[in-house]
Protein backbone atom coordinates (compact mmCIF):
# COMPACT_ATOMS: atom_id res chain seq x y z
CA UNK A 1 0.00 0.00 0.00
CA UNK A 2 1.40 3.66 -0.74
CA UNK A 3 -0.39 7.10 0.43
CA UNK A 4 -1.37 7.85 -3.47
CA UNK A 5 -3.77 4.17 -3.04
CA UNK A 6 -4.96 5.27 0.29
CA UNK A 7 -5.87 8.71 -0.72
CA UNK A 8 -7.56 7.03 -3.65
CA UNK A 9 -9.25 4.87 -1.42
CA UNK A 10 -10.67 7.25 0.86
CA UNK A 11 -11.86 9.81 -1.46
CA UNK A 12 -13.74 7.42 -3.54
CA UNK A 13 -14.90 5.68 0.03
CA UNK A 14 -16.24 9.74 1.13
CA UNK A 15 -17.62 10.72 -1.95
CA UNK A 16 -19.23 7.45 -2.67
CA UNK A 17 -17.89 8.46 -6.61
CA UNK A 18 -15.13 7.53 -8.76
CA UNK A 19 -15.63 10.56 -10.96
CA UNK A 20 -16.06 13.05 -7.73
CA UNK A 21 -13.00 11.21 -6.11
CA UNK A 22 -10.97 11.69 -9.32
CA UNK A 23 -12.16 15.73 -9.01
CA UNK A 24 -11.65 16.15 -5.58
CA UNK A 25 -7.90 14.58 -6.11
CA UNK A 26 -7.41 16.85 -9.21
CA UNK A 27 -7.03 13.57 -11.33
CA UNK A 28 -8.42 11.50 -14.01
CA UNK A 29 -11.58 9.08 -13.68
CA UNK A 30 -8.94 6.26 -14.82
CA UNK A 31 -5.87 7.04 -12.77
CA UNK A 32 -7.91 6.44 -9.71
CA UNK A 33 -10.05 3.34 -10.67
CA UNK A 34 -6.40 2.11 -11.56
CA UNK A 35 -5.22 2.98 -7.97
CA UNK A 36 -8.59 1.30 -6.23
CA UNK A 37 -7.85 -2.09 -8.50
CA UNK A 38 -3.65 -1.85 -7.04
CA UNK A 39 -4.79 -1.68 -4.25
CA UNK A 40 -7.19 -4.51 -4.16
CA UNK A 41 -4.74 -6.65 -5.83
CA UNK A 42 -2.36 -6.20 -3.24
CA UNK A 43 -4.83 -6.88 -0.26
CA UNK A 44 -6.63 -9.87 -2.18
CA UNK A 45 -9.68 -8.64 -1.93
CA UNK A 46 -12.65 -6.38 -3.45
CA UNK A 47 -12.96 -3.03 -1.46
CA UNK A 48 -15.45 -1.75 -3.33
CA UNK A 49 -19.54 -3.00 -4.74
CA UNK A 50 -20.45 -1.10 -7.75
CA UNK A 51 -24.29 -1.36 -8.01
CA UNK A 52 -25.48 0.32 -11.28
CA UNK A 53 -24.07 3.73 -10.91
CA UNK A 54 -23.62 3.02 -7.13
CA UNK A 55 -20.41 2.73 -4.95
CA UNK A 56 -20.68 0.58 -1.81
CA UNK A 57 -17.78 -0.15 0.21
CA UNK A 58 -17.54 -4.36 1.28
CA UNK A 59 -16.87 -5.45 4.74
CA UNK A 60 -13.21 -5.48 3.68
CA UNK A 61 -13.46 -1.52 2.89
CA UNK A 62 -14.92 -1.05 5.67
CA UNK A 63 -12.35 -2.62 7.81
CA UNK A 64 -9.85 -0.77 6.08
CA UNK A 65 -11.35 2.94 5.78
CA UNK A 66 -10.83 3.82 9.84
CA UNK A 67 -7.18 2.08 9.45
CA UNK A 68 -6.34 4.04 6.22
CA UNK A 69 -7.57 7.29 7.75
CA UNK A 70 -4.87 7.03 10.89
CA UNK A 71 -2.13 5.66 8.79
CA UNK A 72 -2.67 8.79 6.52
CA UNK A 73 -2.91 10.80 9.63
CA UNK A 74 0.24 9.72 10.91
CA UNK A 75 2.40 10.03 7.59
CA UNK A 76 0.93 13.28 7.48
CA UNK A 77 1.99 14.85 11.14
CA UNK A 78 5.59 12.97 10.60
CA UNK A 79 6.24 15.15 7.63
CA UNK A 80 5.11 18.08 8.89
CA UNK A 81 7.64 17.67 12.46
CA UNK A 82 10.09 16.81 9.66
CA UNK A 83 9.15 20.26 8.21
CA UNK A 84 9.08 22.03 11.35
CA UNK A 85 12.65 21.15 12.63
CA UNK A 86 13.96 23.90 11.30
CA UNK A 87 11.30 26.00 13.50
CA UNK A 88 10.12 28.03 10.87
CA UNK A 89 6.53 29.26 10.70
CA UNK A 90 5.65 29.38 7.72
CA UNK A 91 2.91 27.24 5.10
CA UNK A 92 -1.02 26.67 5.77
CA UNK A 93 -2.45 27.19 9.06
CA UNK A 94 -6.41 25.73 9.21
CA UNK A 95 -8.46 27.26 11.75
CA UNK A 96 -12.40 27.17 12.68
CA UNK A 97 -13.85 29.92 14.75
CA UNK A 98 -17.70 30.78 15.88
CA UNK A 99 -19.35 33.84 13.97
CA UNK A 100 -19.38 35.42 17.26
CA UNK A 101 -15.25 34.64 18.44
CA UNK A 102 -14.66 35.44 15.15
CA UNK A 103 -16.45 39.11 14.56
CA UNK A 104 -15.70 39.77 18.53
CA UNK A 105 -12.71 38.53 19.85
CA UNK A 106 -10.62 37.05 16.86
CA UNK A 107 -9.52 40.15 15.16
CA UNK A 108 -6.53 41.72 17.63
CA UNK A 109 -5.10 38.30 17.46
CA UNK A 110 -5.20 37.58 13.84
CA UNK A 111 -3.80 41.03 13.47
CA UNK A 112 -0.82 40.18 15.64
CA UNK A 113 -0.54 36.75 13.58
CA UNK A 114 -0.34 37.91 10.58
CA UNK A 115 1.82 40.74 10.83
CA UNK A 116 4.31 38.74 12.77
CA UNK A 117 4.44 35.72 10.24
CA UNK A 118 3.38 36.61 6.75
CA UNK A 119 4.29 33.46 5.05
CA UNK A 120 1.90 31.74 7.11
CA UNK A 121 -1.37 31.18 4.65
CA UNK A 122 -4.40 31.33 6.73
CA UNK A 123 -7.69 29.00 6.03
CA UNK A 124 -10.30 29.36 8.05
CA UNK A 125 -13.52 28.15 8.55
CA UNK A 126 -16.61 29.74 9.99
CA UNK A 127 -18.68 27.38 12.14
CA UNK A 128 -20.59 26.62 15.36
CA UNK A 129 -19.28 26.11 17.96
CA UNK A 130 -20.47 22.56 18.68
CA UNK A 131 -19.67 21.73 14.33
CA UNK A 132 -16.01 23.03 14.97
CA UNK A 133 -15.16 20.66 17.62
CA UNK A 134 -16.02 17.80 15.24
CA UNK A 135 -13.66 19.57 13.03
CA UNK A 136 -10.69 19.05 16.01
CA UNK A 137 -11.73 15.76 17.12
CA UNK A 138 -11.13 14.13 12.81
CA UNK A 139 -8.22 16.57 12.66
CA UNK A 140 -9.63 18.41 9.50
CA UNK A 141 -8.60 21.21 11.52
CA UNK A 142 -5.73 21.90 14.36
CA UNK A 143 -7.04 24.83 16.21
CA UNK A 144 -10.30 25.80 16.88
CA UNK A 145 -11.82 29.47 18.67
CA UNK A 146 -14.72 29.17 19.91
CA UNK A 147 -17.56 28.48 22.94
CA UNK A 148 -16.19 25.95 24.91
CA UNK A 149 -18.14 23.57 25.95
CA UNK A 150 -19.62 23.60 29.76
CA UNK A 151 -19.73 19.91 30.33
CA UNK A 152 -15.77 19.35 28.87
CA UNK A 153 -14.90 16.82 26.01
CA UNK A 154 -12.39 14.11 27.14
CA UNK A 155 -10.88 13.87 24.15
CA UNK A 156 -9.79 17.50 23.20
CA UNK A 157 -7.77 20.06 25.52
CA UNK A 158 -9.65 23.30 25.51
CA UNK A 159 -8.29 26.44 27.00
CA UNK A 160 -10.47 29.47 28.64
CA UNK A 161 -8.79 32.45 26.72
CA UNK A 162 -12.02 35.14 27.90
CA UNK A 163 -14.41 34.94 30.51
CA UNK A 164 -18.25 35.92 28.75
CA UNK A 165 -20.57 37.17 31.19
CA UNK A 166 -24.37 36.79 29.99
CA UNK A 167 -27.31 38.68 30.62
CA UNK A 168 -30.90 38.63 29.97
CA UNK A 169 -31.90 41.03 27.91
CA UNK A 170 -35.12 42.84 26.05
CA UNK A 171 -35.52 45.90 23.97
CA UNK A 172 -35.91 49.67 26.00
CA UNK A 173 -39.35 49.67 24.71
CA UNK A 174 -40.38 46.45 25.45
CA UNK A 175 -42.66 45.88 28.74
CA UNK A 176 -40.42 43.97 30.95
CA UNK A 177 -37.64 46.77 30.30
CA UNK A 178 -37.30 48.60 34.13
CA UNK A 179 -39.05 45.89 35.70
CA UNK A 180 -36.83 44.36 38.40
CA UNK A 181 -36.14 41.83 39.49
CA UNK A 182 -37.55 39.68 37.45
CA UNK A 183 -37.96 35.92 38.88
CA UNK A 184 -37.12 32.81 36.09
CA UNK A 185 -41.01 31.79 36.56
CA UNK A 186 -42.32 35.54 35.03
CA UNK A 187 -39.34 35.39 32.42
CA UNK A 188 -40.95 31.91 31.21
CA UNK A 189 -44.29 33.06 31.02
CA UNK A 190 -42.91 35.72 28.39
CA UNK A 191 -41.60 33.79 25.58
CA UNK A 192 -38.09 34.47 24.73
CA UNK A 193 -35.99 34.21 21.52
CA UNK A 194 -33.41 31.81 22.06
CA UNK A 195 -30.10 30.37 21.43
CA UNK A 196 -30.42 27.21 19.35
CA UNK A 197 -30.84 23.94 21.79
CA UNK A 198 -27.93 22.61 20.23
CA UNK A 199 -25.49 25.22 20.74
CA UNK A 200 -23.42 25.60 24.04
CA UNK A 201 -25.03 29.06 24.72
CA UNK A 202 -28.54 27.46 24.47
CA UNK A 203 -27.74 24.62 26.74
CA UNK A 204 -26.36 26.69 29.70
CA UNK A 205 -29.57 29.11 29.42
CA UNK A 206 -31.81 25.93 29.12
CA UNK A 207 -30.14 23.96 32.14
CA UNK A 208 -30.65 26.99 34.26
CA UNK A 209 -33.96 27.35 34.08
CA UNK A 210 -34.30 23.43 34.29
CA UNK A 211 -32.36 23.51 37.62
CA UNK A 212 -34.89 25.74 38.81
CA UNK A 213 -37.89 23.17 37.97
CA UNK A 214 -38.78 25.07 34.97
CA UNK A 215 -39.25 24.42 31.22
CA UNK A 216 -38.35 27.32 28.81
CA UNK A 217 -40.27 27.48 25.53
CA UNK A 218 -38.52 29.82 23.11
CA UNK A 219 -40.97 31.94 20.54
CA UNK A 220 -37.79 31.44 17.98
CA UNK A 221 -34.20 30.01 18.44
CA UNK A 222 -31.62 30.56 16.35
CA UNK A 223 -27.96 29.69 16.18
CA UNK A 224 -26.63 33.41 15.58
CA UNK A 225 -26.09 35.62 18.55
CA UNK A 226 -26.31 38.88 16.38
CA UNK A 227 -29.71 37.56 14.31
CA UNK A 228 -31.01 37.24 18.08
CA UNK A 229 -30.24 40.77 19.10
CA UNK A 230 -31.55 42.12 16.38
CA UNK A 231 -35.24 40.24 16.64
CA UNK A 232 -34.91 41.73 20.54
CA UNK A 233 -34.16 44.85 19.39
CA UNK A 234 -37.41 45.06 17.52
CA UNK A 235 -39.82 44.12 20.65
CA UNK A 236 -40.03 39.79 19.36
CA UNK A 237 -39.20 38.98 22.98
CA UNK A 238 -36.12 38.36 25.31
CA UNK A 239 -33.46 36.57 25.40
CA UNK A 240 -29.77 35.83 27.06
CA UNK A 241 -26.44 37.22 25.27
CA UNK A 242 -22.91 38.34 26.07
CA UNK A 243 -22.62 41.16 28.16
CA UNK A 244 -20.15 42.73 25.67
CA UNK A 245 -23.05 42.54 23.13
CA UNK A 246 -25.82 44.35 24.53
CA UNK A 247 -25.91 48.01 22.91
CA UNK A 248 -29.03 50.26 22.12
CA UNK A 249 -31.82 49.13 21.77
CA UNK A 250 -30.92 46.66 24.00
CA UNK A 251 -30.97 46.82 27.51
CA UNK A 252 -30.28 44.25 30.73
CA UNK A 253 -32.61 43.23 32.84
CA UNK A 254 -32.32 42.43 36.45
CA UNK A 255 -33.45 38.82 37.19
CA UNK A 256 -33.07 37.27 40.61
CA UNK A 257 -31.03 33.59 40.40
CA UNK A 258 -27.68 32.48 39.49
CA UNK A 259 -25.18 34.67 37.33
CA UNK A 260 -24.84 33.56 33.61
CA UNK A 261 -21.58 32.80 32.26
CA UNK A 262 -19.84 30.85 29.19
CA UNK A 263 -16.32 30.83 28.38
CA UNK A 264 -14.63 31.45 25.52
CA UNK A 265 -11.10 29.75 24.09
CA UNK A 266 -9.14 27.34 22.01
CA UNK A 267 -9.72 23.82 21.43
CA UNK A 268 -6.92 21.11 20.20
CA UNK A 269 -6.86 17.61 19.29
CA UNK A 270 -4.01 15.83 21.97
CA UNK A 271 -3.36 13.30 19.16
CA UNK A 272 -2.54 15.91 16.31
CA UNK A 273 0.78 17.16 16.17
CA UNK A 274 0.60 20.94 16.08
CA UNK A 275 2.72 22.60 12.91
CA UNK A 276 4.68 25.35 14.27
CA UNK A 277 1.80 27.94 12.49
CA UNK A 278 -0.30 26.63 14.97
CA UNK A 279 1.72 26.83 17.92
CA UNK A 280 2.76 30.15 17.06
CA UNK A 281 -0.63 31.39 16.59
CA UNK A 282 -1.53 29.36 20.28
CA UNK A 283 1.58 32.03 21.61
CA UNK A 284 -0.54 34.60 20.65
CA UNK A 285 -3.71 33.85 21.85
CA UNK A 286 -2.01 33.58 25.10
CA UNK A 287 -0.43 36.73 25.02
CA UNK A 288 -1.30 40.15 26.47
CA UNK A 289 -3.16 41.74 23.45
CA UNK A 290 -0.74 44.34 22.09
Amino acid sequence: MNLNELQAFLAVADTGSFSRAAERLHLTQPAVSKRIRTLEDELECRLFDRVGRRIYLTDAGRVLAPRAESMLRTVLDTQRELKDLDRTVAGELSLATSHHVGLHRLAPALRTFTRRYPDVQLDIRFEDSEDAYELVRRADTEIAVVTLNPKGDPDLCATVLWEDPLDFVVADDHELAGRGPLSLPELAAARPVLPGPGTYTGRIVVEAFAAAGIEVRPNLATNYLETIAMLVGIGLGWSVLPRSMIEPPLVALEVTGPALERQLGYVTNPDRTLSNAARAFRDVLLAPPE
